[in-house]
């Protein structure tokens, strides 16, 4: 069995105890080459999202019985292509829902009033006293909210939005985002990357956002056109934008996007709270345990063979 990355929590211990494991040791995934390489002899593959685990690994593998990927996600994983082996693959849905939801609200705060570019504003020595006109920011309460993916991560962002008497917007389906863009304060993303998602918010749709409105992302970077946003942001036809993911991830230190005003990025943390990922752990355990015994995977996204 390899598992692409040490894991929060002890779920890998269960795995260890009934399986020859190796667990990556590095803080970064994985090269290709080393997949590669291990692929002949693969049984059990635990992987991440940075983890490509396409049609040209699970053929180079022919003892492989079981893919767990630890995350919501499996756009990183050739669904089909283990299908076509039986091979199961599984995911850790719902445990995150909440954190993820949390994030998203943390951020259309975070983004409508300021609180980066306020808090480099202290550091830097610059806060010389209370000012009327200081740092105007948008307010989260009263406004209009376009929610793009009305799944279960959706749905739980709109029950918190309830709680600040916001309008709520929602839309399923990515090709009938006008009316939503037109009048939203906030756009925030919960839509899967698919190819019909894949830079759904590109120079079109931004045009159609409010100049005052903000863009908030904690699904997954490619849904968003990073170029189309940084010339959005740099030329003020957008207020800001506060991302979880981006596209590449991470960005590079110079990359253009970040050299962009009213931008906040941070490091993909929609599900990083202790509880959540331990959850995802033992979810992702369950799954490739169950598998490589021949049963059911607790949480399978295989397609069911017709």
């Amino acid at each position: 069995m390899f598992v692409t990355r040490q894991l929060p929590g002890e779920a890998l211990d269960r795995l260890v105890a009934k399986h020859d494991v190796e667990i990556w040791p590095d803080r970064l995934p994985p090269p290709r080459s080393e997949l590669m390489a291990r692929a002949p002899e693969l049984e059990g593959l635990l992987s991440l999202l940075t983890d490509p685990i396409d049609a040209e690994l699970i053929d180079a593998a022919p003892k492989l019985r079981a893919i767990s990927n630890y995350a919501v996600g499996v756009d990183n994983v050739d669904v089909e292509a283990a299908a076509a082996r039986g091979i199961p693959v599984g995911n850790t849905p719902d445990v995150l829902t909440d954190s993820t939801a949390d994030l998203a609200i943390a951020l259309m705060l975070a983004a409508g009033r300021r609180l980066a570019e306020g808090e480099a504003f202290v550091r830097a020595g610059e806060w010389r006293t209370w000012e009327p006109g200081l740092m105007l920011g948008r307010d989260l309460h009263g406004a209009t909210v376009g929610i793009v993916g009305y799944g279960r991560i959706g749905q739980a962002v709109g029950r918190r939005l309830e709680g600040f008497g916001c309008e709520v917007l929602t839309s399923m389906r990515s090709d009938d985002l006008g009316d939503l863009l037109e009048r939203s304060d906030f756009v925030t993303l919960h839509t899967p990357l698919t190819p019909e998602t894949r830079g759904l918010i590109g120079d079109a749709a931004l045009r159609r956002m409010k100049p005052t409105a903000y863009l908030v992302n904690t699904a997954r970077g490619p849904i968003v056109d990073t170029d189309a946003l940084a010339r959005a942001l740099h030329a003020g036809e957008l207020a800001g934008a506060a991302l979880d993911v981006t596209d590449p991830e991470p960005l590079p230190g110079d990359h253009p996007l970040l050299r962009a005003p009213n931008l906040l990025v941070v490091p993909h943390v929609g599900s990083a709270t202790v509880a959540t990922r331990e959850r995802m752990a033992d979810m992702a355990v369950d799954n490739l345990l169950a598998g490589l015994a021949g049963e059911p995977m607790p949480n399978s996204v295989t397609p069911r063979a017709p």
